[in-house]
């Protein structure tokens, strides 16, 4: 039986995969904090925006406006984090299905290696009886021989 794996590389492509994979989930979790921090900060400069210091309509204005800015910027914000989780669920189901890849690759090591050490077992246990064998003959013809 040949002891070599034939699908080691095979088995370190899929690991290769499943590391990718891992790398893009926690970069996508690492978009999304950085949503979230956006989200924060946009949220403090929407309640801190002030009220106009003048009370003249064109100050009025330029302050709901300012506002509706800053509010279309914070609905920005919270696309931003809804997309980076969408991607962050996309890029889970990439590296769940990479280790399930990796895992048949590794059950199909395990059982060769298993068939490996039994057929090793077989022949160390064949060699073992020979040698009883060859013993007990000896050993009878000693004895015969002596008699």
């Amino acid at each position: 039986m040949n002891r070599f794996f034939r699908l080691s590389p095979v088995l370190r492509a899929r690991k290769a995969q499943e590391d990718a994979a891992k790398g893009a989930v926690i970069q996508s979790r690492a978009q999304i904090r950085e949503a979230q921090d956006l989200v924060r900060r946009k949220q403090l400069d929407l309640v801190g925006a002030e009220a106009p210091t003048e009370a003249s309509a064109r100050a009025m204005v330029a302050s709901l406006v300012a506002r509706q800015s800053l509010a279309g910027a914070l609905m920005s914000a919270h696309r931003m984090v809804s997309d980076a989780e969408e991607v962050e669920r996309e890029r889970m189901a990439v590296l769940a299905d990479a280790a399930k890849r990796r895992r048949a690759v590794e059950m199909m090591a395990e059982r060769h290696a298993e068939m490996v050490r039994a057929n090793d077992l077989r022949k160390d246990q064949a060699n073992l009886d020979e040698l009883a064998m060859t013993s007990k003959a000896r050993d009878a013809a000693r004895s015969g021989g002596a008699e």
